[in-house]
């Protein structure tokens, strides 16, 4: 089926209900110790929603959500939403953007007029870009799979047929960071005949053949070790038993925050203070896109359908151009020797701060970064006579 407009117009009587349930949010008081050591702040969520239910304006941001055109697509049986948005230049490169968790296809939101139209936000118009930015199965205004097998993969071919065979575009270039790392690597391994280059901001590799017990990898391993220790706990959750969490975060917005943001406290290079990088507004936009859709369990699924079942293989090669942006804040990356012998690397970036939702978090150094990959690769197709 072709894509069919979309404009998202949630009922007045979610809403309704929404505040309904924030009014009755019963808190626990807060344990010994800091603020964050137990997980979420209590005392912030708490303020988070008294503002969610007293200040924040769905429907000013509902009308910027609609500012720009974007569809429903069936794809393998599920609608997939996208924003779709022609750029503005010589010849706009096709440009498909996917998310993660707890992210939404909003994180990309703020950079669709600098990508489509760079020479309107002080850049070259030779680099515009067509831009795709769809919300993961079961994220969002995506519909949700009805049937196991829905992990990365699939994902991946998903929305390869949505680029090639619904909008018509036989060749693009594709971004991604968290699941959408995963996801555009999959389609790096899967699909390369249809990729221009792959960028991303978080990128998976194991060691080469015969380095396991090397001293680089006894390194990186004491890298992660603690991170693992105390940092994925919602890892093994979501992978083993998403639905025993994801029925009190259907019921409870001041659930479904707490655990959202403390991701977002934690991976974010916010020094502390959430705030200084992501707003009031872009936390509760984004929180918005689950609780209206009612989908944290089918989000957390891909967590299950994907590392539940042993599915996310990160040693097959990746023979299509490959940039990776490092953030500091972000969780460590292999090294690059691993990335080099999986990935067909071609630029490799240290930024000077961000963290784990680049798209976000620092912004200007992503869309500076991507820019940069691209025009690169469409230098070298026109050398090439492409």
């Amino acid at each position: 089926m072709p894509p069919r407009p979309f404009r998202i117009d949630v009922p007045r009587d979610v809403l309704t209900d929404l505040h309904r349930r924030l009014d009755a949010t019963r808190y626990p008081e807060p344990l010994p110790g800091g603020p964050w050591e137990h997980g979420a702040n209590v005392s912030y969520v708490r303020e988070l929603c008294t503002y969610w239910r007293h200040q924040y304006d769905w429907r000013r941001h509902e009308a910027e959500l609609n500012r720009y055109p974007q569809f429903l697509c069936e794809v393998d049986g599920v609608d997939l939403h996208f924003w779709h948005v022609r750029g503005k230049g010589p010849s706009p490169l096709p440009l498909l953007l996917t998310h993660g968790w707890p992210c939404s296809n909003y994180d990309f939101h703020h950079l669709i007029g600098p990508l489509t139209d760079p020479a309107a936000h002080g850049g070259d118009a030779a680099d515009a870009f067509d831009v795709i930015i769809p919300a993961l199965p079961g994220y969002g205004f995506s519909g949700k799979p009805r049937e196991p097998g829905w992990d990365v993969s699939r994902v991946a071919a998903a929305f390869n047929r949505l680029m090639t065979e619904h909008l018509g575009y036989p060749r693009y270039g594709a971004q991604g960071g968290d699941w959408g790392a995963l996801v555009t690597s999959a389609l790096g391994v899967e699909h390369a005949g249809n990729l221009v280059g792959l960028h991303l901001n978080m990128a998976f590799a194991g060691p080469p053949p015969g380095g396991e017990q090397s001293e680089l990898a006894q390194a990186y391993g004491q890298k992660v070790a603690p991170i693992m220790a105390k940092e994925m706990g919602y890892f093994q959750v979501q992978s083993t038993k998403p639905m025993s969490l994801a029925i009190g975060q259907s019921d409870s917005p001041a659930g479904l925050a707490a655990w959202f943001v403390e991701k977002f406290q934690t991976w974010t290079d916010c020094d502390g203070d959430l705030e200084r990088v992501l707003s009031k507004d872009w936390l509760l936009t984004n929180l918005m896109l689950y609780w209206v859709t009612n989908s944290a369990a089918s989000a957390a699924n891909l967590y299950y359908e994907t590392h539940g079942k042993g599915r996310a293989d990160q040693s097959n090669p990746v023979r299509v151009p490959t940039a990776v942006a490092v953030f500091p804040k972000d969780m460590p990356l292999p090294p690059r020797s691993w990335l080099e012998a999986r990935y067909d690397l071609r630029r490799y970036t240290e930024m000077a701060r961000g963290g784990h939702f680049a798209a976000v978090d620092a912004p200007e150094l992503l869309l500076g970064d991507v820019r940069a990959f691209f025009r690169e690769l469409r230098q070298a197709t026109r050398a090439q006579g492409g």
